[in-house]
């Protein structure tokens, strides 16, 4: 059933058949598989175009890389790469999330036009990022991880991966919801990859459709490129568009209503073709 996920001026359609796509600009020197390509503004701003093109409906823009090892960046040092490409996407009246789990990144990128703050720390990380989503009418994608980034990886541990998860996206998602903000408002996602073995990557995606239940939010999924998608196919980070569409594939069958993905056009094509077989299926 259609929904909306409101983010400040923009109502976006979700719980369709077709899941929304999130394209992403890393405007970061060391991001994972795109670090340094996109660090222009100019150039920045059109990729950002040419992924609207392809079909995204919305453009995470992020200045810290926080793939697994990733050294941290000083805050003025993410605004300087962030602002300015917000401001003019925005500008363009694109929607736009800002990827970051500073308050002061956050609060300046909304005000240079952002409409969603994608935190991957669940609100956590800095104090004072509830007090900036709960005094704006942005969208929120809260997130799962376990640790940081230079170590998330070292034997990550759960009792029960997806219990865990599920129970902790609920708590933010309440808290969050009784500090007076929409519940239309917040998006859950649950940080493939982020303080998370090859099984928990796992069984967590064959469970989004409990999660998005538990929570009443809507799901976003990252799994593009990612590790995980290297262990499943051999693939090095370059070569594993394929595998991401397979991955994209499943979680439609799942009913997820955003992905975050590098490859736009690819993936909207794969997303066409399997909502047809699949129509064509049930019809």
């Amino acid at each position: 059933m259609e929904k909306i996920f409101r983010c400040g001026r923009f109502d976006l359609p979700v719980g369709g058949d077709m899941p929304l796509i999130m394209g992403v600009l890393n405007v970061t020197p060391d991001s994972f598989s795109d670090g340094g390509d996109f660090v222009d503004v100019d150039v920045a701003v059109m990729h950002a175009e040419e992924m609207i093109e392809q079909g995204a409906s919305i453009i995470d823009v992020g200045g810290e890389s926080t793939r697994p090892g990733a050294v941290p960046v000083f805050v003025d040092d993410e605004i300087e790469r962030t602002e300015p490409v917000v401001r003019k996407l925005s500008e363009m009246g694109m929607v736009i999330s800002i990827d970051t789990f500073k308050a002061e990144t956050a609060k300046r990128a909304i005000e240079a036009g952002a409409s969603i703050v994608n935190d991957i720390s669940g609100l956590e990380d800095d104090e004072d990022m509830v007090d900036v989503i709960c005094s704006n009418d942005v969208g929120v994608v809260v997130m799962h991880k376990q640790g940081i980034p230079a170590t998330m990886q070292i034997n990550p541990r759960y009792d029960d991966i997806v219990a865990d998860v599920v129970g902790y996206l609920q708590q933010r998602v309440d808290m969050l919801v009784e500090l007076g903000v929409s519940r239309e408002r917040i998006c859950v996602d649950p940080g493939i990859g982020f303080g998370k073995m090859l099984e928990h990557n796992i069984a967590l995606l064959q469970n989004i459709d409990l999660m998005k239940n538990r929570t009443g939010c809507p799901v976003l999924v990252g799994l593009s490129r990612k590790g995980m998608i290297g262990q499943l196919t051999g693939s090095d980070v370059k070569n594993r568009l394929a595998g991401s569409l397979g991955g994209l594939c499943f979680c439609m069958t799942k009913g997820v209503d955003i992905m975050r993905v590098h490859d736009v056009r690819e993936s909207v094509d794969a997303g066409k073709v399997f909502f047809a077989l699949q129509s064509k299926k049930n019809a």
